[in-house]
């Protein structure tokens, strides 16, 4: 199985291209787990939350891995909640870096801010979605992850993302 994860800032087209890329591929999709938990907590989130959103984000993950699809599309991984753990809060759970060095992805898509900011109630950045950018890429580079920055219109990202999946899944079958 290959799996992908789709990253980046908020409203970043993140959630529009994983659907897209499963619908075209006829994979599987892995929902962003956050958006439900905070949906049903009730209450502003704290950094313990961060611990739990992790692990249903894994669990999510490992339910589809079970039906061993070639493909998994991932919106988002314990990378992005690193990132914003050290963006809010200035540190991360030490659980959710030994899930990060433990966890293998095949590939990222790093999803460029460059499509209009969507209001949502969950979103909380607006205004530093390029200085964000700037620390995914960074830390993708730091945890040496093979990624590709898709950018440009909806239908750009979808058109750069199915190639890349294509040329990866050749250069896989050839190992």
């Amino acid at each position: 199985m290959i799996k992908i994860v789709l990253t980046g800032p908020e409203s970043s087209g993140k959630t529009t291209l994983g659907k897209q890329l499963a619908e075209h591929f006829q994979s599987n999709y892995v929902q962003e787990y956050a958006r439900q938990y905070l949906n049903e907590l009730g209450r502003d989130y704290q950094k313990d939350d961060l611990v739990d959103i992790a692990k249903g984000q894994l669990e999510l993950e490992a339910t589809l891995e079970k039906q061993k699809n070639r493909l998994l599309f991932c919106d988002t991984d314990l990378i992005t909640i690193k990132i914003w753990s050290d963006y809010k809060y200035e540190e991360t759970a030490p659980w959710i870096l030994q899930q990060i060095d433990r966890k293998y992805y095949d590939l990222y898509f790093l999803c460029a801010p460059d499509i209009p900011w969507e209001p949502d109630p969950l979103r909380e950045n607006p205004d530093d979605r390029d200085a964000l950018f700037e620390i995914y890429k960074n830390t993708l580079l730091e945890y040496n992850k093979n990624f590709v920055v898709v950018k440009g219109s909806m239908e750009e990202r979808l058109e750069t993302a199915i190639e890349v999946v294509n040329q990866y899944q050749v250069a896989s079958s050839d190992d």
